[in-house]
């Protein structure tokens, strides 16, 4: 374990240290003299604040405070050794530094929350009280009484005795007559997962022959005499101590059973705690395939700039065997005893990325990610911290508590998903890996067969090394792209609202040779848009400033962005007619379609409305794989690494779609989601056709796709962005204010600029209304500032930021507005 760097000559006699809150400061306690000797930075204490308990983490001891400030004491001491190192807090400094944060907002993301304990209200007798309870009212001579029997009981508890939600006049009642008090008690949220096992008493170990006087014990039960018989069987593991359960399913026993084994002194039965994280899931290990040629050479270079202490970019073309370059790594890091963290953009990979690892190590290969259970998160962060090596996880993973980090793998690294959208902090995990790398001296490796513009511009600065592979591996080849012209297919008649027939003869071709087909539109639900042909009136949200999603599987219609939702309408609301119909098509609607077209096909959608759990997932994705689907319809889900054996035929069913989106990044993502979702087809002997529909045939964007030219698209949007003042060769900050009042987020924007433009001056665009001007019931304005590449420009006006955050918050009329501070966005 890391000790933490602080020591002193002097014991410390106050701790400053971060809640797990958005506090604009950090705060200061005395340390009692009991806690002296043992109380370190990084541990978590027990404090008060305004009247609640909370686990604070100390971030550093000292002797000296303002004297105005008298400090309340610490309470208690919740660690023997420190939760998070020194360098795990350098970190969460930074993150909060670079991203306009607080500390507590860090902490937050950082932890798991069953270790982010808060308090829990209690109410107990007032020992001052000498009233007789036959004076109070009804009410508050139940919960009086029931207080006096438990002696002390929480909000849920007067809930559940007086049979009602609200309890506030009765406990303000009771406490103004002073018949009981307030506690504040910390809970702990993390519950360790017990089993009940079996184990023979250790004293018929001493002699084998014992084993034959057990049996004349239990000889006249034919149930226990199986129970004990499936006991030495189960043994034959290794393990002494086996889970009833296997004991009952192996046996066909009972609690009855065991219970008499137990009163003859033959067994104990007992809890154990166990870890939830499980074990490999290997038969035998496999040896790890040796590399091509091609592929040793590309770690040869990896390991040249490894040394140079370069963070290196990987440029590898889709199915060019990235993975496997990485399992090497990995052995090589481990086999050194260092940790690796392998960052991946989507949880659906982690299935088929554990399973490519898992079945060359013997050691458990963990997983991270956002819907892990808050006591799986727990047990995986003390696995971590006790040594466990090799871990796959989502952007979260970073701020795990490794102590020998060797390598971090930042698999996809253009992928947007690395961006953390909403709450704070707004980091780029891609980015603050290779700080998180610099800080542990470890080094990172960044794959793409997409590099983002920023990444690859930084490897041609030489700020990263550049490695590529520009071949497929094995026997393998890359797809051959066509684009099917739109205007002309409509044109002729041939198109039939959303599969060419270019398209179509391609899936009736795959099918017929029993391949696979992926079809690829990025927007989820039946139909985007649901309108009046007799009035025009449109189906909105009535929180967002957009149109409501038909969902006809779930007969509603639906927002994508704040979750509202109605039924399915057949009349218009507006002027009575039923002429109402669909515009567009989602995923849904093409499942749909697609059922219609090739009745004798098994047809399947990944999209989030039916894939919303990873198990969900992980089922759709491994029918896909077992080929128990033909043709898999879904959304930028698809486009993420997965390998798939047997498809031949891709189809991206509207491309105009991705290039329309009113966003900076609209060329780049475009360009990246159809190269990667091609990438899917034709990843073994067998060779692969992408069909990509399109009105805009000679779009730049589709050219280049199509030649499967990254570096023409690079050199063509880097242009682009240089020429208009934006990334990579000009920094971004992105300001939002927002208001359930549309005047009052408009008036405080504009002061908001006014402040910003005193000093920032031209480097200042708006502000202007949001792209959706209407969010979650919030009017939203915006506010762009652009500024040169440089470090301490960034920091000057980061800084300059916040000062004018808090000279609008000292307006009282806008201390209500909120204000999101987004750096390097999109």
């Amino acid at each position: 374990m890391v000790l933490n760097r602080q020591s002193y000559n002097l014991k410390p006699t106050f701790a400053t240290v971060v809640f797990p809150l958005a506090l604009p400061k950090l705060y200061t306690y005395s340390v009692p003299e009991t806690f002296m000797d043992s109380i370190q930075v990084g541990i978590r204490v027990e404090v008060s604040l305004k009247n609640k308990s909370y686990a604070a983490i100390v971030v550093s001891l000292h002797n000296e405070v303002n004297e105005s400030y008298k400090p309340k004491p610490i309470i208690s001491i919740l660690d023997k050794l420190p939760l998070i190192s020194d360098l795990m807090l350098d970190f969460w400094k930074w993150i909060a530094q670079y991203y306009c944060c607080t500390l507590g907002e860090v902490m937050a993301v950082s932890l798991p929350a069953g270790m982010k304990l808060s308090s829990e209200t209690n109410f107990v007798l007032n020992p001052l009280y000498e009233g007789d309870f036959m004076d109070l009212g009804e009410y508050e001579y139940m919960v009086a009484e029931a207080i006096s029997i438990k002696n002390v009981i929480t909000v849920n508890d007067v809930q559940s005795i007086l049979n009602q939600k609200s309890i506030f006049t009765v406990i303000k009642n009771l406490l103004q007559a002073g018949v009981i008090s307030v506690k504040e008690v910390l809970i702990e949220k993390y519950k360790p997962k017990k089993i009940r096992v079996v184990r023979l008493m250790d004293e018929w170990y001493s002699n084998e022959e014992n084993f034959v006087e057990i049996f004349s014990l239990v000889k006249n039960s034919e149930k226990q005499t199986n129970a004990m018989l499936g006991y030495f069987q189960l043994s034959r593991s290794g393990s002494k101590e086996i889970p009833v359960s296997e004991i009952y399913k192996l046996t066909g026993a009972d609690s009855t059973v065991l219970s008499a084994l137990s009163k003859k002194k033959i067994i104990e039965i007992f809890e154990k705690e166990i870890t939830r994280l499980g074990k490999p899931d290997i038969a035998e290990l496999e040896s790890l395939p040796e590399l091509s040629t091609v592929q040793n050479e590309v770690l040869d270079k990896v390991y040249h700039f490894f040394e140079l202490k370069l963070p290196v970019l990987l440029h590898g073309v889709t199915g060019s065997g990235k993975t496997l370059v990485y399992t090497h790594l990995i052995h090589k890091y481990r086999s050194e005893g260092k940790q690796v963290l392998y960052l991946l953009p989507e949880i659906a990979l982690t299935t088929q990325t554990v399973e490519k690892i898992q079945k060359y190590t013997s050691e458990k290969v963990l997983v991270y990610h956002s819907r892990m259970n808050n006591n799986e998160r727990v047990e995986l962060w003390n696995a971590v911290r006790e040594g466990s090596g090799i871990v796959l996880g989502a952007r979260s993973s970073l701020f795990l508590p490794f102590y020998s980090l060797g390598l971090i793998i930042v698999d996809e690294e253009h992928d947007p998903s690395y961006k953390q959208q909403d709450p704070n902090p707004r980091y780029n995990a891609r980015d603050a890996a290779i700080y998180l790398a610099f800080l542990s001296k470890a080094n990172v490796l960044m794959g793409s067969a997409t590099p983002s513009l920023e990444s690859f511009y930084n490897a041609k600065q030489g700020k990263y090394g550049l490695v590529e592979i520009s071949e497929r591996f094995g026997l393998s080849s890359l797809p051959t792209l066509q684009v099917v012209d739109l205007k002309k297919e409509v044109k002729d008649q041939r198109f039939e609202g959303m599969i060419s027939q270019t398209l179509k003869e391609a899936i009736e071709n795959a099918l017929a040779k029993k391949e696979q087909v992926i079809l690829f539109q990025n927007r989820r639900g039946f139909a985007p848009t649901y309108h009046c042909k007799t009035c025009g009136w449109k189906a909105m949200c009535q929180n967002c400033d957009v149109h409501l999603t038909l969902h006809k599987a779930h007969h509603s219609l639906r927002c994508h962005y704040c979750g509202y939702k109605i039924t399915l309408i057949k009349v218009c609301p507006a002027c009575g007619s039923q002429t109402l119909e669909e515009v567009g098509f989602g995923t849904e609607k093409i499942e749909h379609s697609i059922e219609l077209m090739f009745p004798g096909a098994k047809v399947a959608r990944l999209d989030m409305d039916n894939a919303s759990t990873k198990s969900a997932m992980e089922n759709i994705l491994m029918d896909f794989e077992y080929h128990e689907t033909d043709i898999l319809v879904g959304t930028q889900m698809l486009t993420k690494g997965l390998d798939f054996g047997n498809v031949s035929v891709v189809g991206i069913l509207l491309a105009d779609s991705l290039l329309r989106y009113p966003d900076l990044r609209a060329g780049e993502r475009a360009y990246q989601l159809m190269t990667q979702v091609s990438g899917r087809s034709g990843r073994r002997e067998k060779p692969g056709l992408v069909i990509i529909q399109t009105f805009q045939v000679n779009h730049p964007v589709i050219r280049e796709t199509l030649h499967h030219d990254y570096l023409s698209f690079f050199e063509r949007e880097s242009d682009e962005r240089k020429k208009f003042l934006y990334p990579p060769y000009y920094r971004l900050i992105f300001l939002e204010i927002a208001h359930k009042n549309a005047s009052k987020a408009d008036a405080a924007a504009m002061q908001m600029a006014i402040f910003l433009k005193e000093k920032l001056t031209n480097r200042i665009l708006g502000p202007a209304p949001g792209s959706i001007p209407r969010l979650r019931g919030q009017y939203i304005y915006q506010i762009l500032i652009k500024m040169e590449n440089t470090p301490a420009i960034l920091s000057g006006i980061k800084s300059y930021i916040l000062e004018c955050r808090v000279k609008l918050f000292e307006i009282k009329t806008y201390r209500d507005v909120k204000i999101v501070i987004d750096v390097d966005p999109y």
